[in-house]
């Protein structure tokens, strides 16, 4: 926090002019160590008076400002003197530079404790600046550094330096190398950027360089002796060197032995990271360097091993030398012919190219399965279409035996064996989908098909399967195919579709029948009624014409009607023929003003006939009642059976309007 503060105010009093009027340059750091000497590069730079230059120069070690005496305070290695003073009477710390320019010093020798922040305190009669300068001093020399290139290749010129960050011209040191190939070039910087001593090493390495250590040693004159070093491992990068194939097997390899090889070599680097094998086959690699060969051919080719990291070298090719069995075994035709039809003699032979031993042993199979003897030579006097299917010879010696590739003998035949298979079964309910298929054996395959039923008759159909949707009872019945080839037709036996009604067609007809019975039975009761009802009306006719009343029946729905008002106007009648169905009849007529009986009558027939167009005349028809008449009181209830008919005469003029809730029959004259 001290010397935060210290750079603070620092900074802070660097805040004015002088900023803009101050540059000064040097190394970001110095290193040396105890008994050395240091050389500080530097320049500056201000902007100053005419006739103003650099008057005193002073150099603190880890200087402190003092808020008080606006000055700076710490120990001071070089005191504040004129510029114009000869370095060889400055003592230890000396002041190398100008009054315009040059900044330089040196420190010789240089102490563990000069370590820190150097502060260089500059002024001119106007103008004065402090600049810090980091000093690290170690109890030890220096130890150089060796930087190597990002890669070094076999055979490639690269450069290897050796880097101190010290120089000092009142020091003698060298930068020595252990690796002899040639003469190093070492090189010295003291500037205000860098202070170092370098020395650099160019060779083409060799792939034998790989993994040798090299050292870079300081090396002082005064001392006669080595003050440090360095050491590093070269990693020069080549290729695999001398790849060989080794074979494991001590014993002569035979066709089918396992053999194992394995891919050597001296030096890599990198390491390798995987391997070729030439030529390729199904083999397996345990490791990768490894070649397990399970079951080696006859013929295999001379194989070589090639080993690479970033790059490959290969191996001379190794010859197995293997012992085979008989090789290219294949099955031949003897007849010429390309077809073959049943009932033809055909004969098949095995052959070989060549076997070590020559003595053999043949074996045949069909199917890959079925043993069917031995013998170079396989004969079908008369062959059948079961005879068709795969075969293949094997030819075995003392090394192993050789199968041949399976040979297809085909039989070509006639349809036969034709069947008609129903899906989803024989029995179906109508309404869903069937689907016959024509099932057929036949070489080459059919290529036509005819359908029949049971009929005999030609559905006109040419696939293979024959849909029926939606199926109908009417489809019921045996069905049958025939399918043709080139070389003739084939006919199946006939096979039967039953459909059965469903459910739903069930519970229809049953219904219908049902409704039938129940429609006639309900028209045989009427009937009877209406037989009945028509005698009755036609007696109660009879009795009718031989009255001298007249009447007649009208349906009416129940209404109340107000009470018939008394008076001369109402007459009532009685039909005692017709008691059963009309008890009584009261006709009314039209009011007139008239008083008296005969006048009234007089006055309302005269009325009548000269008025007719509205004249209505009305008959409530009521069943009979006991010990009362066809005038009811108004309080009594409405009886069920009173009807109401309206007579009107023929005329002109305009009909009274019907009244509601009333049914009415209008007899006209």
């Amino acid at each position: 926090m001290h010397r935060l503060g210290l750079w603070l105010l620092l900074l802070g009093s660097m805040a004015s002019s002088d900023v803009k009027k101050w540059k000064v340059e040097h190394p970001n750091i110095l290193y040396a160590w105890a008994g050395a000497c240091v050389w500080i590069p530097c320049e500056y730079r201000t902007v100053m008076q005419q006739g103003e230059n650099l008057d005193n120069v002073t150099l603190y070690l880890n200087p402190e400002y003092n808020s008080s005496s606006r000055d700076f305070t710490g120990h001071i290695l070089y005191p504040t003197t004129k510029v114009e003073e000869a370095p060889s009477r400055q003592g230890r710390v000396r002041f190398l530079g100008d009054r315009t320019r040059n900044c330089t010093l040196s420190i010789n020798p240089v102490w563990a404790n000069d370590s820190g922040q150097l502060g260089l305190r500059m002024m001119t009669r106007t103008e004065k600046w402090m600049e810090t300068i980091p000093l690290n001093v170690s109890e030890k020399p220096l130890v150089p550094q060796i930087q190597l290139p990002l890669e070094i290749q076999e055979s490639k010129e690269v450069t290897l330096t050796c880097l101190l960050n010290f120089a000092c011209n009142e020091k003698a040191i060298q930068l020595q190398w252990t690796l002899n190939e040639v003469s190093p070039l070492v090189s010295r910087s003291i500037s205000v950027a860098n202070v170092f001593t370098k020395s650099e090493l160019k060779f083409q390495p060799q792939w034998q360089h790989h993994g040798k250590n090299v050292t870079c040693q300081l090396w002082g004159e005064e001392e006669e002796q080595v003050l440090s070093q360095q050491t590093v491992q070269l990693n020069v990068k080549h290729a695999p060197r001398n790849v060989t194939v080794v074979i494991q097997n001590p014993t002569p390899i035979r066709e089918g032995d396992s053999v194992t090889l394995s891919c050597n070599y001296i030096s890599s680097n990198p390491a390798v990271t995987h391997y070729y094998w030439d030529p390729q086959g199904a083999w397996t690699k345990p490791s990768p360097e490894v070649l397990l060969i399970q079951k080696v051919a006859w013929n295999v080719k001379n194989i070589t091993c090639t080993a690479c990291n970033d790059l490959c070298s290969s191996s001379h090719p190794v010859n197995l030398n293997v012992h085979y069995a008989p090789r290219d075994v294949r099955v031949l035709q003897s007849n010429s012919t390309s077809e073959v039809h049943s009932g033809h003699r055909v004969v098949l032979q095995c052959a070989f190219s060549s076997s070590y031993p020559r003595e053999v042993h043949y074996i045949w199979k069909k199917n890959g399965g079925s043993f069917l003897g031995e013998g170079r030579e396989l004969t079908f006097d008369s062959v059948s279409p079961e005879d068709a299917g795969n075969y293949s010879c094997s030819v075995n010696n003392s090394i192993g035996q050789t199968v041949s590739k399976a040979w297809h003998l085909q039989v070509l035949y006639a349809p036969r064996r034709l069947r008609v298979s129903i899906t989803p079964a024989n029995s179906v309910m109508e309404g869903k989908k069937a689907s016959l298929t024509c099932e057929s054996d036949a070489n080459p395959p059919v290529f036509q098909y005819t359908w029949f039923d049971w009929n005999n008759q030609n559905l006109h159909h040419g696939g293979p399967m024959l849909r029926l949707a939606p199926l109908k009872v009417q489809h019921s019945g045996a069905y049958r195919c025939q399918g043709t080839n080139q070389l003739g037709v084939g006919e199946s036996p006939p096979s039967t579709l039953t459909v059965y009604y469903s459910p739903e067609t069930i519970g229809r007809r049953a219904a219908t029948g049902l409704g039938l019975c129940l429609a006639v039975l309900i028209l045989v009761i009427f009937g009877v009624k209406l037989q009945r009802s028509w005698k009755k009306i036609r007696s109660q006719q009879g009795l009718q014409e031989n009255s001298s009343g007249q009447s007649f029946f009208v349906r009416n729905k129940k209404v109340r009607r107000a009470p018939v008002s008394e008076g001369r106007h109402v007459v009532g009648c009685c039909n005692p023929v017709m008691e059963d169905g009309v008890s009584y009849a009261t006709l009314r007529f039209p009011e007139t003003d008239t008083t008296g009986t005969g006048d009234a009558e007089t006055s309302a027939a005269q009325r009548f006939h000269q008025d007719s167009s509205d004249m209505v005349t009305y008959s409530v028809l009521q069943r009979p009642r006991v010990g009362d008449y066809e005038n009811v009181s108004p309080d009594s209830p409405e009886d069920e059976g009173i009807h109401y008919s309206e007579l009107i005469q023929f005329g002109v003029g305009q009909r009274p309007r019907v009244q509601e809730n009333v049914e009415y029959v209008t007899l006209k004259h």
